[in-house]
């Protein structure tokens, strides 16, 4: 017997146990689609860097060299902050809330993580002490 509750039809144990391991399926056909294309996507060629990028950092100006800090790799967030606005993006803030504990284990791995925005480096930094955050 099936029953609808909001839409959703409501089965036995056996048809919803079917009805899974032919989701699993599907779900372990995903995950294999997923990791080729990350498998090509680490193959794909680098590009070499010609502008010279500048950034308005805590202690003054930095280049994108200096943002790796001596290490081999750098992450780049681009942080949502409009110059116009009082704060930082919820989303962007949401995930900066977490990346205090992320940087130790980067740094074990030779790479740095560096923030970017297009707000001022002032505002920036206001909302970066107002919100307790310690990576750059």
């Amino acid at each position: 017997m099936t029953e609808q509750i909001d839409g959703h039809r409501v089965v036995s144990h056996e048809e919803w146990l079917e009805a899974r391991i032919a989701f699993l399926a599907r779900e372990k056909e995903f995950t294999r689609l997923r990791d080729e294309l990350s498998r090509q996507r680490r193959q794909l060629p680098w590009e070499r860097v010609e502008k010279s990028y500048v950034f308005d950092g805590p202690s003054g100006k930095e280049t994108l060299a200096d943002l790796f800090e001596g290490r081999h790799q750098l992450i780049v967030y681009h942080f949502m902050f409009d110059p116009s606005w009082d704060a930082g993006c919820k989303s962007c803030s949401f995930w900066a809330d977490n990346y205090e504990r992320v940087v130790a284990h980067l740094r074990a791995r030779a790479t740095n993580l560096a923030a970017v925005s297009r707000a001022p480096i002032d505002k920036v930094e206001a909302f970066r002490k107002r919100m307790g955050w310690t990576f750059e």
